[in-house]
């Protein structure tokens, strides 16, 4: 709608123009033809003025065929071709320019006196510069996105900006480490995360809803001035770019962030890519404490394990623990000796050997 008003105005500005051109013209016309009248010796036949209504109507009519004829040819100027073309031509302006304004310096600083010489000195860096302006535009207009996002880059309002993933607003325990102060600086919020949350808070699967209202609620507990960071949500969407994935990783390297997340697979792709990640479930599993070969623990066994005469229990901080022997003592407490820690991506799992039971 705005654009078609745009136009509108746009044409009548030029049927407007083009009216008080040919005003112009005409009457300019009209008192050369008197002056001249003036002069002339009776009997020689002399020039008759032209109507003003008739010409201001005329220019009128080219005006209005001039923004006829921009507009026809503005319609077949696509994205594609304008973001193409666009780069080169600002490239040649600039140059040009340069070159105009080089030669009125110097002409400045040394006048000369001969117009010839000042027409041909002007023209020649003019030419000189316009062809380098052509070469970079058409060389190095690929590069034109990287310098745009290069001068426009945003300063965040407090620095080490992070990228939260949604797995990580769902998870909720960001809310915490951010008010223990392990986390600080600036966490940037995506629109396209807030949709995707939205999403998932909108679900038609119980599971799925819950998590998502939690994981708005810990977006406001985020904002609060106890959890010392700043919270700023962003507008940014890269193009062509469907996955959210991507688009953090692509926001990411603009803005020169980190990706906090708790995605296995996006910090895979994130860390090939050069982008420093924040995992809180690496950060959790460096909190757990340390158990050596040898040591001993108290667990409870819950379930039978996969294998002969295994037992499963878990630690308070949920840490798988297979204890050899533990079979037949499901529900009770058991005092095992480690034999060996694996630590994996997905969390730490103790082999233990059962020594006896607790109770």
């Amino acid at each position: 709608m705005s654009s078609k008003i745009v136009r509108g105005l746009f044409v009548l500005a030029c049927i407007a123009m083009g009216g008080f051109w040919a005003y112009y013209l005409v009457n300019e016309y009209n008192e050369s033809i008197t002056l001249q009248l003036s002069r002339i010796p009776p009997g020689q036949e002399a020039p008759l003025p032209h109507s003003v209504s008739l010409w201001t109507f005329l220019g009128c009519l080219a005006g209005g065929t001039i923004a006829g004829g921009i507009i026809f040819v503005l319609y077949f100027i696509t994205q594609e071709l304008f973001e193409r073309m666009f780069p080169a031509l600002v490239a040649i302006v600039l140059a040009m320019m340069v070159g105009y304004f080089l030669a009125k310096y110097v002409l400045i600083w040394y006048p000369i006196y001969d117009r010839t010489i000042e027409i041909y000195l002007t023209t020649s860096l003019v030419l000189v510069f316009g062809y380098i302006g052509i070469w970079l535009g058409l060389s190095r207009a690929t590069h034109w996105g990287t310098l745009i996002q290069a001068v426009h880059r945003r300063e965040f309002a407090r620095g080490n900006p992070k990228l939260v993933d949604t797995s990580v607003i769902i998870d909720g325990r960001i809310a915490e480490v951010c008010q223990t102060g392990f986390v600080e600086g600036t966490l940037i919020i995506p629109r396209f995360v807030l949709r995707e949350l939205q999403n998932i808070a909108d679900s038609a699967d119980e599971l799925r809803r819950v998590r998502g209202r939690r994981g708005l609620d810990i977006l406001k507990q985020l904002q609060q001035p106890d959890s010392k960071v700043t919270v700023e949500v962003i507008e940014d969407d890269p193009p062509g770019i469907e996955q959210v994935d991507g688009k953090l990783i692509q926001l990411a390297r603009e803005f020169r962030a980190k990706i906090l997340t708790n995605d296995l697979n996006l910090n895979k792709v994130a860390q090939i890519d050069g982008i420093e990640v924040l995992n809180l479930n690496d950060l959790a599993n460096a909190l757990k404490p340390a158990l050596l070969p040898d040591e001993q623990l108290h667990v409870r066994i819950v379930k039978e394990g996969k294998e002969a005469q295994q037992g499963v229990g878990y630690l308070d901080d949920g840490t798988m623990v297979v204890v050899d022997g533990g079979r037949e003592f499901v529900g009770k407490e058991v005092m095992a000796l480690v034999t060996s820690v694996l630590q994996t991506t997905a969390g730490r799992m103790i082999f233990g050997k059962l020594q006896r039971v607790v109770s």
